[in-house]
């Protein structure tokens, strides 16, 4: 789809939808600042990175005009969630409730990310992958630059639940097209299934299973390291051992 196309189509359609992502995670980002006591130049700095960071990155891989940077209420809307976390005490923001309205950002920011990818031309595996990238990135840049662990590195559902999005918004585009379905409906499934995934790990603390070395060696291993041990240890042995290479019996005693 050519990009004069897909800026029409995106523009009218799902400008509220990038809006409303955009607020949430500048909101996250301003948190982070308030909660380290930094100044509101700080604040605002932190919530426009976290806020259009992902978008940004999506932008330069799919070649597309960087959203941002062309209209003015993007930025404009950072500044003024970091306004807000700057004139309200932090406790407000505190709890699950946050966590719910973050995955209402999760999820809509990587549908958008998933759609605008898909309108550009992409794949839907490649599309998939910038759905994630909208949905994840933004957070992850404001936690390096904070110093502090990423949820990325945390086994809970998160970049999973902006995964199903993104691949149901791709793909159900993908799938649909012959057959007319209206993208709404499609965004609005994919979204929707995030946002329960995601809340369903907040509310029952859901998690992926972590990585973990085997504990314990199957007795045959712990066997034959005992017996190589022994062998190389041995002080007629010269710490090489040749099963198959035995010495032939002696015929008789020696005199």
């Amino acid at each position: 789809m050519p990009v004069a196309e897909a800026a029409v189509i995106l523009t009218p359609v799902l400008d509220w939808l990038d809006l409303v992502g955009v607020a949430v995670f500048a909101l996250s980002g301003a948190l982070i600042a308030a909660r380290e006591r930094q100044t509101f130049v700080t604040m605002g700095f932190f919530a426009l990175v976290t806020g259009v960071g992902g978008g940004t990155v999506r932008d330069l891989l799919i070649d597309a005009p960087v959203f941002w940077v062309r209209h003015p209420w993007y930025a404009a809307v950072c500044i003024a969630m970091a306004a807000i976390v700057w004139n309200t005490p932090t406790r407000w923001w505190q709890g699950k409730l946050f966590d719910y309205a973050d995955g209402v950002g999760l999820a809509a920011y990587s549908v958008l990310g998933a759609a605008k990818a898909m309108s550009y031309g992409l794949p839907p595996v490649s599309a998939t992958i910038m759905g994630i990238i909208t949905g994840t990135v933004g957070g992850t840049i404001r936690d390096v630059i904070a110093g502090r662990p990423s949820i990325l590195m945390r086994p809970e559902l998160y970049v999973t639940a902006a995964a199903l999005s993104a691949t149901l918004c791709s793909f159900g585009m993908w799938l649909t097209q012959p057959y007319g379905v209206d993208h709404w409906t499609v965004w609005a499934f994919a979204a929707l299934a995030g946002l329960v995934l995601r809340s369903a790990a907040i509310r029952y603390n859901l998690g992926l299973p972590a990585f973990h070395e085997r504990e314990m060696a199957s007795d045959r291993e712990t066997e034959i390291g005992a017996e190589a041990v022994a062998e190389a240890i041995a002080p007629e042995s010269d710490g090489i051992f040749f099963e198959d290479d035995a010495l032939p019996e002696e015929d008789g005693p020696r005199t």
